[in-house]
């Protein structure tokens, strides 16, 4: 049912990403689907996997945990699951840096409540940057006014949320029910490693954290395209010494790269006599 809910909001995804979105995921034991055993508010405990953070009964607190690993750079998705009846109040899903708070006194938006961190509370569907309301996610048709936008009822998220983050545009964004959502959150430092977190006031709530899939920062994909080309033009120039025998001199040259986690053969040949 909620499908029907977010296909009409759904953006057409970066090329990157519906590549990433449909390549199979790494392993659930990857080290990039834990919690953090230390960065955790101390009524969060996690399984002995990593991968599950639970939150204690505790009256007048609002608590955060977040990733074990942080990413720099390149294009990443974690897929967090989160039982609606878990959530209650102030359910916030997003990212920060190492300096986000985890805890704080009250009911209140953690993640999102400072400036090292962003979110989007799903209860309703309210994004969050340094303690302020950034708009409602995903965006809808401003045909009818803000002040339609405003009375319009927040839509109910599902339990599976994949969490994307653009390392290398500073982006964040959702994936709900197949649909990519577009941008939630934009100018995200770059060249900082940013974490997963959530942060949650329901007690005896279960979140659950994997990684699936990720590719390389893009300067870090143009670096490896200029040293294949550096190999060839170097290749080349071997090949047209006059030590080489003359019937070896114009052979092509074949190159393999990786690229977004694949693999794609790239033939260079060069003619050199």
């Amino acid at each position: 049912m909620s499908s029907l809910l977010f296909f009409p909001l759904a953006v057409t995804p970066p090329s990157r990403l519906a590549i990433l979105l449909d390549t199979p995921p790494v392993s659930p034991t990857d080290h990039k689907s834990s919690w953090s055993p230390t960065h955790h508010s101390p009524n969060f405990s996690l399984s002995q996997c990593g991968t599950v953070a639970q939150r204690a009964p505790a009256e007048q607190s609002t608590d955060g945990v977040r990733g074990a690993e942080g990413q720099q750079g390149g294009l990443h998705v974690w897929e967090v699951n989160w039982d609606p009846a878990e959530r209650g109040s102030h359910a916030v899903l997003g990212v920060s840096t190492q300096h986000c708070s985890l805890q704080a006194s009250g009911y209140t938006v953690l993640v999102g409540g400072d400036a090292e961190s962003w979110g989007w509370e799903l209860g309703s569907n309210q994004l969050w940057h340094g303690g302020i309301p950034c708009g409602q996610y995903p965006r809808r048709g401003t045909e009818q006014g803000e002040e339609f936008l405003e009375q319009q009822r927040p839509l109910a998220v599902p339990s599976r949320v994949l969490m994307v983050l653009d390392g290398d545009a500073g982006t964040l964004g959702f994936v709900v029910d197949g649909c990519f959502l577009g941008v939630a959150m934009q100018n995200l430092p770059l060249g900082v490693h940013l974490f997963p977190a959530v942060s949650s006031v329901w007690g005896g709530c279960r979140i659950t954290l994997r990684y699936l899939n990720g590719g390389p920062s893009m300067s870090s994909m143009q670096k490896g395209e200029l040293r294949d080309m550096i190999s060839c033009i170097m290749m080349a120039k071997l090949y047209t010494s006059p030590w080489v025998p003359q019937e070896l001199r114009g052979c092509p040259q074949q190159v393999w790269v990786g690229e977004g986690g694949g693999k794609m053969e790239k033939t260079y040949t060069t003619v050199l006599n």
